[in-house]
């Protein structure tokens, strides 16, 4: 059906006809191959499998001169001249060639070593764009030089894993042999861009190829990287072992090809595949925003992939749907897929449904360049291509290197068990530094001595480094932050100071936010009749000096933009919140789109305060303010769960990074988790945040009695890995929102924040507990009729958050006021041990009991029964 039915005979036709007809014909075939071209490039450097894994010939492209027929043209019309349509670009300054010339420039452009798609593309200046940098005749001419830089990058990058493979036989180091072409291109994506602008990248790619990323594109010393390879090796700072393919990078120095400063920074990552990419795109909104770079001209990411995790990884596609999201943009990151044709021992038609690993991209209208990576110079003119369309066009663009994998997995591995034919083809395959060298010097831009010079010279450099890598017998993490903090700490890279300040505010820091929080500080802004309402209530509460939930966390976020620190909240539906108790921003109910945020209309000096709603993802979403957090201590940066148990798809960064990082990579990070949490007869799916996860994963040490020295508080913060906390009250919340940025470290802090208590008449705190001098409280203890007599006192129950209310209306209700305490935990960890012990003494004869609404293997019991055994030295039950 698809082959156009027969015409009339010529005779029939008039000869004009005729003439528009097979020009009409020309231009469908001239559509077809940049359509359908990539279908039929020879892409896979093994010449055995098709990268494409829709392996068909479109029977649309001219593969054999019977073909004409399809377009019902005949051989003698190959030397026919056909004026070309302005849609191709093959004539150069030509207008007219014939068909046998046409057809022979688009098998060049569109069937070779390179596969174009981008035809999806809905904008035709962009179409029309990309076919003049491929169609135009002559386009991929290389002068001497540059090819003989292109041989050196090869060079280094091929001799880089000699020298491993000869040093460190039976280590693994997830080499680059198969794709050495991977460091000149992204060298060549760097240098265009830096040409173009740019003056930071940042990096994320999986282990494979990494520490030759290090070493000949970031340029991390090769002393630094040999001694990691060193058995006795101790890290002398944090960090665990099996870091040497994950650990980060940061480095500035001259781009030499274009004289201009440039900072490459190479983002921590665990084997967790594609994890890396949402964090990535984080650090790069931060490092855009602190810079005032709103378009990305100067900051850009460039995000390296496999092939099998690129189509296999969820996290993918999430991050590419933050691509032109207002609040998560990057501007665009050039996208460089590793096509090894395997994953482990996969088979790529195992292992996705789609023809490419790329596809996934087409959601964005991302241009997608295939390229064989066994021919350096078209690799390098596409990456070059790539970086040019991302800094013109501010969009994705993903280049994919269809390659191969020298040996197995790891290099332990043994891949012929299960790719026999595949691996036979690689051990005869010639690599892709003898070919282009072979190639050179035949043409005579190289001679051979000079090519065995730039080999001997390399060996030498790495050879040097190795000798001096013998006396770094001490690893310095700190040598590998993917983002140093620059004045936060001291130089040692620890705490300029082991206390943290009182967290209150002055009164009238609190009056003024109250009244902008319940004003529009816009003219002629028309709000919903019940916000109205909300917003009266908000400052009849600012004049009778009382907090709900909403506003508490007003004065905190407020408070701290006054001190010049930048506040970002997302997820999904924070401007409004999820149980409409913020309000944040406010909308028009006569203009579309017309918002209002007042939060950044408190004073003309103030720290900006985004606030955003995010795509409905959490992996990503989570993943991308992690890395926002990464780039400056100086922001408050939140993530809010719709309800908390909806962290569940998000557990990956969780583990990997925000429970983890410190101890992995060194990296400090103050990223708060909002997870409403609490049993409310919603059901099953939105009541429990899981606390038991948080706390099973927290590392304050339970078995060590602890010194209660003055600074317990700070220096038992500093060593733990995160804070958990469920405040009881609207004043520790805000203390501990601004604790967060006054301690003199940063660690991540997890908060179940309420959802009845957001209302609760009784969950309202006065300016009294907030002004200057207050401070956050660990622990709440038990304040009425029983604390004045102790010795009748009994029962004493510990809880924490909201079951408190439930508590002491039982309590009440049964007139037991006198007889049962009531002690909240405020930070279940780090365990505040000195307080709940003052607590327990206080209350000699009292039966000591722990309450919470969770089942008895879920919620604080299982982390908080220890620890109570540590502090009653196991004299009391």
């Amino acid at each position: 059906s698809v082959v156009p039915e027969s015409r009339p005979a010529v005779s029939s036709r008039t000869k004009s006809s005729k003439l528009v007809e097979d020009h009409l014909a020309v231009q469908s075939l001239i559509r077809a191959y940049q359509i359908r071209g990539h279908h039929v490039a020879q892409l896979d450097p093994l010449g055995i499998l098709d990268a494409d894994l829709d392996s068909f010939v479109p029977s649309d492209l001219i593969t054999t001169i019977d073909k004409l027929a399809f377009y019902d043209l005949r051989e003698s019309d190959l030397d026919k001249e056909f004026q070309l349509p302005t849609t191709t670009f093959i004539g150069g300054s030509e207008n007219t060639l014939s068909l046998r010339e046409i057809i022979r420039r688009l098998e060049s452009t569109y069937c070779q070593h390179i596969g174009l798609e981008f035809m999806f593309i809905n904008d035709v200046e962009q179409c029309q764009w990309i076919r003049q940098k491929f169609e135009t005749p002559g386009v991929m001419q290389f002068s001497s030089e540059e090819k003989r830089t292109l041989l050196a990058r090869l060079v280094r990058s091929m001799r880089f894993e000699d020298f491993l493979a000869r040093k460190w036989s039976s280590e693994k180091r997830f080499g680059l042999e198969g794709c050495e072409v991977m460091i000149p291109a992204l060298k060549t994506i760097i240098d265009k861009s830096s040409e173009m602008g740019i003056q930071n990248v940042i990096l994320g790619m999986p282990h494979r190829g990494r520490l030759n990323v290090l070493a000949n594109v970031i340029r991390k010393d090769l002393e630094q990287i040999f001694c990691q390879f060193d058995p006795k090796l101790e890290a002398a700072d944090e960090g665990s072992g099996d870091v040497k393919y994950h650990l980060g990078m940061y480095h500035e120095r001259i781009n030499r090809v274009t004289n201009r400063n440039i900072t490459l920074s190479l983002v921590a990552n665990p084997s967790h595949l594609e994890a890396v990419d949402p964090v990535v795109q984080g650090k790069t909104k931060a490092e855009q925003f602190y810079r005032g770079d709103a378009q990305g001209k100067k900051v850009m990411s460039i995000l390296v992939h496999g092939d099998a995790a690129f189509a296999g990884q969820g996290v993918v596609y999430e991050t590419f749907h933050l691509s032109d999201l207002p609040s998560y943009t990057t501007n665009g990151t050039v996208h460089v897929v590793v096509n090894n044709q395997i994953g482990f021992t996969t088979d790529p038609r195992m292992a996705r449904s789609s023809p490419y690993p790329t596809d996934v991209a087409r959601v964005v209208n991302a241009p997608i360049f295939h390229v064989n990576a066994d021919d350096p110079e078209a690799v390098i003119y596409v990456c070059s291509v790539a970086a040019e369309w991302r800094n013109t066009f501010n969009k994705d663009v993903v280049v994919d290197l269809v390659c191969y994998r020298r040996r197995g997995h790891n290099e332990m591995d043994e891949p012929m068990f299960t790719q026999p034919l595949m691996y036979k083809q690689i051990h005869r395959q010639v690599p892709v530094l003898k070919k282009y060298a072979d190639k050179l010097i035949a043409e005579g831009t190289v001679t051979l001595q000079e090519f065995e010079e730039e080999i001997a010279k390399y060996d030498r450099i790495c050879e040097e480094a190795y000798g001096r890598s013998k006396d770094k017998k001490i690893l310095h993490i700190k040598h590998w932050l993917d983002s140093p903090w620059p004045g936060f700490f001291n130089v040692d890279g620890e705490p300029k100071s082991m206390t943290c300040p009182a967290t209150g505010i002055p009164e009238d820091v609190l009056t003024h936010i109250g009244n902008v929080a319940s004003s529009v500080p816009l003219e002629d802004f028309k709000i919903h009749t019940g916000l109205s309402r909300i917003l009266r209530g908000r400052a009849d509460m600012t004049k009778n000096r009382t907090v709900d939930w909403a506003l508490a966390e007003y004065m905190a976020f407020g408070s701290l933009l006054k001190e010049g620190i930048h506040v970002r909240l997302s997820g999904q539906d924070v401007e409004r919140g999820t149980f409409s108790h913020r309000h944040h921003v406010l909308h028009d109910q006569e203009v579309d789109r017309r918002t209002c945020i007042p939060m950044n209309h408190l004073w003309p000096d103030q720290a900006p305060y985004t606030v955003c709603n995010s795509s409905l993802s959490e992996y990503g979403v989570l993943g991308f303010e992690l890395g926002y957090a990464m780039a400056s201590p100086n922001a408050l940066v939140l993530w809010e769960a719709q309800f908390g148990d909806f962290h569940n798809t998000a557990q990956c960064i969780i583990d990997q990074f925000i429970s983890t990082g410190q101890a992995k990579w060194v990296r400090h990070n103050g990223i708060v988790l909002l997870l409403p949490h609490g049993m409310e007869g919603m059901g099953p799916e939105h009541s429990s945040a899981r606390p038991e996860r948080f706390l099973q994963m927290s590392n304050d040490d339970s078995d060590a009695y602890p010194a209660f020295t003055e600074d317990f508080e700070v220096s038992q913060l500093y060593d733990c890995n995160w804070i958990v906390v469920n405040c009881s009250t609207p004043a520790s919340y805000f203390h501990v929102l601004r604790r967060q940025i006054l301690l003199p470290f940063r660690k991540p802090l997890i908060i179940f924040t309420p959802k009845s208590l957001l209302r609760h008449p009784e969950a309202k705190s006065s300016f009294d507990q907030m002004v200057s001098g207050t401070s956050f409280q660990r622990v709440i203890p038990e304040d009425g009729a029983a604390a004045r007599t102790p010795e009748q006192v009994r029962r004493l129950i510990f809880c924490t958050g909201k079951v408190y209310y439930d508590l002491v209306k039982e309590r009440s209700s049964q007139g037991l006021e006198e007889q049962v305490a009531i002690t909240r935990l405020e930070q279940i960890s780090p365990f505040p041990f000195d307080l709940v012990k003052c607590e327990a003494d206080k209350y000699p004869g009292a039966e000591l009991v722990w309450c919470q609404e969770e089942h008895k293997n879920m919620g604080y019991y299982e982390y908080i029964s220890p620890r109570f055994v540590t502090i009653l030295h196991r004299m009391r039950p």
